[in-house]
């Protein structure tokens, strides 16, 4: 996919229009004054925010749909033989996976930030957003979630462009990011690489893409990486943290920049894991040489992402809190953020996502839920995948003695309804669509 493939269309088609990544870049192509429309096997608030940008959204497949596109871009969630994206290649109209759009949209910037890391790259991305737009003021970003303030696509300006760089199926590559940020390498998406070499192999391509490289100096996968510019709470690290402090969950620190303490960063976001992303996005300000105030500054500026340590309502006068950890680490940081911030008991649900996930890292999965006292597990969200036995959330349940397991909304409506008491707190984990059913249940739609 090239420049050329914008000449001479004007219709665009979006198979999988509701993904937080598709719908942003739809909204975008919007704005530039392209014809949007698509479908989705399931659209939900993504797909009623573009309806109301005026882009039409359609329920399920119907191949007559593709027919009068120009060009037609699919997620890769969508399988080969989906009727819209059969027919668009029957008529030769020309079609392109979203991380190829992602490209040439990205190339449209003077500066593409690319944030990759198994975990933590929405956060970090729409960090570094706020960062360089109060540091520069002409700052665009693509971001895997819904930032209180930019939603997932922020139209500031061709200077500087900060998007997700996702190492799903190696998308990652396609990016060639003019300034490469990696959280961290850990162990993720492993179905699609076959094997744990070959997924380090990318990390290191993808690092290798681009002129510039920040890394995490803490992650014991990217020791021996080449770096312009390393951020962390280790030693050594350019850019680092010091005289930490919590109040409920919620961090300030002074930010270090070379081992000159240069600015105190107080922090809306709730979680210690947040000291990290906030790190990368100041190293990002450092690379483009803009000052430490400025940074924190723009690290003031972000109050939150959708899905991350979010409240969403209350039952039973426990607060009820949703976030995104869907792999072992994010769960280990989720569940020390909620000890943090929580003054009664901690009722802790999760529904895995994927099968393969699940199953590749279920070791993982065993030792970190182990932790909780009051645990729930919930049917596993399959997104693009076929039913697993042994990567379902039934599966993990019977290795967990402490353990309960709900297959339907009314089934984990009655453990909510049953467990909560004033003081106490749900903390709600996973990718899939166990936000929505929590929020009908908090709604009394379940």
């Amino acid at each position: 996919m090239n420049a050329g493939f914008w000449r001479d269309k004007r219709k665009i088609y979006f198979i999988g229009i509701g993904g937080i990544s598709m719908s942003g870049l739809a909204l975008h192509l919007k704005e530039l004054g392209f014809c949007v429309s698509g479908s989705d096997a399931a659209p939900g608030e993504a797909a009623a925010a573009l309806c109301a940008a005026g882009i039409p959204v359609y329920a399920g497949a119907d191949a007559r749909r593709a027919e009068g596109a120009d060009a037609v871009v699919y997620t890769a969630a969508v399988p080969p033989a989906h009727p819209e994206l059969v027919r668009a290649r029957e008529l030769g109209i020309p079609v392109a996976e979203r991380a190829e759009l992602l490209r040439l949209v990205a190339s449209g910037y003077e500066n593409v930030v690319g944030i990759a890391g198994s975990h933590g790259k929405t956060t970090a991305t729409a960090m570094c957003a706020h960062v360089l737009a109060a540091c520069s003021g002409e700052c665009s970003a693509h971001i895997g979630g819904m930032d209180a303030d930019y939603g997932n696509f922020l139209e500031g300006g061709k200077k500087y462009f900060v998007t997700e760089a996702c190492e799903y199926r190696a998308h990652f590559l396609q990016l060639r990011p003019d300034l490469a940020v990696v959280l961290n390498a850990g162990e993720d998406h492993l179905e699609s690489y076959g094997s744990r070499e070959a997924l380090a192999r990318a990390w290191s391509q993808y690092l290798a893409s681009a002129r510039g490289r920040i890394v995490c100096g803490d992650d014991p996968a990217l020791r021996g990486a080449a770096a312009d510019i390393t951020f962390g709470l280790s030693s050594g690290c350019r850019v680092t943290a010091a005289d930490i402090r919590s109040s409920r969950g919620r961090y300030s620190f002074t930010l270090v920049v070379g081992g000159r303490p240069c600015a105190r960063v107080r922090l809306q976001a709730y979680g210690r894991h947040n000291i990290l992303n906030a790190l990368a996005a100041a190293a990002v300000a450092e690379y483009y040489g803009f000052s430490p105030e400025g940074a924190a500054e723009g690290l003031r500026r972000f109050r939150a992402v959708r899905r991350r340590f979010e409240f969403v309502g209350t039952l039973g006068g426990a607060d009820v809190v949703a976030d995104y950890a869907h792999h072992p680490r994010e769960i280990a940081a989720a569940l020390q953020t909620a000890r943090e911030a929580c003054r009664g008991r901690l009722f802790v649900v999760f529904q895995p996502h994927t099968y393969s996930r699940t199953r590749l890292l279920f070791d993982e999965f065993v030792e970190v839920l182990s932790r909780p006292d009051d645990l729930l597990l919930y049917k596993t969200f399959a997104a693009r995948e076929y039913f697993d036995a042994a990567g379902s959330a039934l599966a993990l349940a019977e290795k967990l003695p402490k353990a309960l397991y709900a297959g339907t909304a009314r089934e984990l409506e009655a453990y909510l309804t049953r467990s909560l008491r004033p003081g106490d707190m749900a903390l709600v984990l996973g990718a899939g669509d166990i936000y929505a059913v929590v929020r009908r249940i908090l709604q009394g739609r379940a």
